[in-house]
């Protein structure tokens, strides 16, 4: 039988959504005013959710203190009171929250402390909120 244990994480960081790509004008239809030159914030915050089998002599899915020290380490530490366009993990990428959806996921799944990670969701406002998934 496999089980589930989330836990969530805040972080603040800042963003402008902006594609070289794309002209001042495509850009601005685009991304609207997140594409405001001096940027913007959000109070983020980040759902891990891991999955596996319960091991039987902890009774837990995955160490809760060790989950939130790989987190507090990879992302929280990395990218809090940030500015996502200037980590190297954004510089070829716009730093849209679906993106940092796919980061976070990227910098969590292969050291899990055990377990596998299902989903990780960023909610970005009250009514935004973007998910991956292994696929």
């Amino acid at each position: 039988m496999k089980a589930s244990f989330g836990r969530r994480y805040m972080i603040s960081a800042s963003h402008r959504l902006h594609a070289d790509a794309l002209s001042a004008d495509e850009n601005q239809a685009t991304y609207g005013k997140c594409n405001n030159p001096h940027g913007h914030g959000h109070n983020y915050v980040l759902e891990v959710l891991v999955a596996g089998a319960v091991d039987e002599e902890t009774g837990m899915v995955v160490n809760m203190a060790a989950l939130d020290e790989l987190v507090r380490n990879r992302v929280v530490n990395r990218f809090d009171h940030a500015n996502l366009n200037v980590d190297p993990l954004f510089v070829n990428r716009v730093p849209t929250t679906e993106n940092l959806c796919r980061v976070v996921f990227a910098l969590l799944k292969n050291d899990l402390p055990s377990g596998e990670l299902e989903r990780v969701r960023v909610k970005e406002t009250e009514n935004n909120y973007f998910e991956c998934v292994d696929e």
